[in-house]
């Protein structure tokens, strides 16, 4: 009997993307509520948080874009929606709300990007996209939370605006286990690469090193 892996495979599916010329790091809803788990966390997003620290300072190293999101709606509830409706601890997430705050041990440095977005996806109703475009990125790395949610869904709209995926596979939680690998599963083999992050990390390193030669 053939695997789900054998399926996708003799279809032609999960093809490398591989890393383009310019890329830049963006790190999805890492803030305080979803890392907490009475709020929007638990899972394995706290571990997926703390990965993503060395990330960061290595990026930060390789003088890349980076991007941070945070979800945000209005306090008074005049841009509430249907994830809202759906989910609606999320109208805590104002703009002051300590559950809206990006954690500490992530906290943006001058000159980074931040986003604040009031659905999925990172670039849904923002100016993620063309403002990477402008700086002429062609590779997201993606990090963030949830795996099955927003990671997702910001993986697709940067596949969907012409960027190269690279879901981190460590760098990425969700409450639940489960989404978490089916996701990445179907990520890899639809719409973007997977990698660790000390992968990325070697990969990049060795890149700046062979260019400095």
């Amino acid at each position: 009997m053939s695997s789900d892996a054998d399926i996708y495979k003799h279809q032609n599916f999960g093809n490398p993307l591989g890393l383009g010329d310019k890329v830049a790091l963006l790190i999805v809803d890492f803030v305080n509520g979803f890392d907490d788990a009475d709020q929007f966390g638990g899972g394995n997003v706290t571990e997926a948080c703390n990965n993503t620290v060395g990330l960061l300072k290595a990026c930060r190293e390789l003088n890349l874009t980076i991007a941070h999101t945070r979800v945000v709606l209005a306090d008074d509830g005049s841009d509430d929606n249907i994830m809202a409706i759906k989910v609606p601890a999320l109208k805590n997430l104002t703009e002051n709300a300590p559950g809206s705050h990006i954690v500490e041990r992530l906290k943006p440095l001058p000159g980074e990007i931040i986003v604040r977005k009031r659905l999925p996806s990172a670039f849904f109703g923002t100016d993620l996209a063309p403002n990477f475009t402008m700086r002429r990125i062609d590779t997201v790395l993606v990090t963030g939370c949830t795996t099955s949610g927003c990671v997702r869904a910001s993986a697709v709209d940067a596949m969907c605006h012409g960027f190269r995926p690279i879901v981190i596979s460590d760098c990425c939680g969700d409450r639940a286990l489960g989404p978490h690998e089916a996701n990445l599963f179907d990520l890899r083999q639809k719409y973007t690469d997977i990698m660790t992050r000390d992968e990325v990390i070697a990969e990049l390193t060795a890149r700046q090193a062979q260019a400095a030669e």
